[in-house]
């Protein structure tokens, strides 16, 4: 979440004036203000695809009993388009354990049980041809050399949040109290989105946790071994390397990770 475009309390409707605009920090596809602790505010780029939007939007109303944010409204905003959510309370973690993990381990196995079911348009994203044309833009040797280096190819199994690091929930009292940002949802492979938690919460510095790993795979139900599922989180921790070098943010303990994993 972050600040791309400002807003001021002018320029809202009139029925969100009352409240505190917060901005926040780290935005990369999108604006989002909190409204006090009842509301968040996300103002999308001119440039993000309509279909992108009603993508989230058809999902969130498509899921159920899940802790997931609740479409409040939807506008336009200084030409642009805008969507009112309920905010998840709690806190953002730091230092994930064992309990944080089995929890959203079980959050995303009810998750893709329902998301298999719900159509969006087909976004392509993750896939390796959009990694190699990522990484082909970024012109950096090291990138390329990994990708090379991977023979992965994701499946569609269903939509996918795609982008679970620990930013993007919070707990209260160590109990998971929500996951939100859905803006990279697409249709992916569900073990694609295993492994960018496993990118995010199952490492120790630049080392991966085989004990939090194999928690990850325990409790989310997979099939999959623990050897091979490190292809895929090779594969997550190259996706998001690559896309934080071409937006100028720090990279460098993601590629680290992955050079530790080789």
């Amino acid at each position: 979440m972050g600040i791309r475009t400002s807003i001021t309390h002018a320029e809202l409707p009139k029925r969100y004036r009352r409240y505190r605009l917060i901005p926040t920090e780290n935005g990369v596809m999108a604006t989002v203000y909190l409204l006090d602790d009842l509301y968040v505010l996300k103002l999308f780029e001119k440039e993000t695809p309509l279909s992108m939007i009603e993508n989230e939007t058809d999902l969130l109303s498509g899921i159920s009993g899940l802790p997931l944010p609740r479409v409040v409204e939807r506008f336009l905003l200084k030409g642009r388009q805008a969507i009112v959510y309920t905010q998840i309370a709690g806190e953002s973690i730091d230092k994930p354990t064992l309990r944080h993990i089995s929890q959203i381990a079980l959050f995303l196995k009810a998750f893709h049980a329902q998301s298999q079911n719900i159509k969006i348009s087909c976004t392509k994203r993750f896939q390796r041809q959009e990694l190699e044309a990522l990484i082909a833009e970024t012109g950096y040797p090291l990138l390329l050399q990994h990708f090379k280096e991977s023979d992965l190819v994701l499946k569609k199994d269903g939509i996918i949040h795609g982008d679970l690091f620990p930013d993007n929930c919070k707990f209260t009292e160590g109990r998971l109290s929500g996951v939100y940002d859905l803006s990279d949802i697409c249709l992916g492979d569900f073990h694609f989105d295993l492994a960018v938690v496993a990118a995010g919460w199952c490492f120790e510095g630049a080392s991966l946790n085989e004990e939090k790993t194999e928690t990850l795979l325990e409790y989310y139900g997979s099939g999959m071994d623990a050897f091979a599922f490190r292809a895929y989180i090779r594969y997550a921790l190259l996706y998001y390397a690559a896309v934080r070098y071409a937006g100028g943010r720090d990279y460098r303990i993601l590629l680290k990770r992955l050079e530790r994993m080789i």
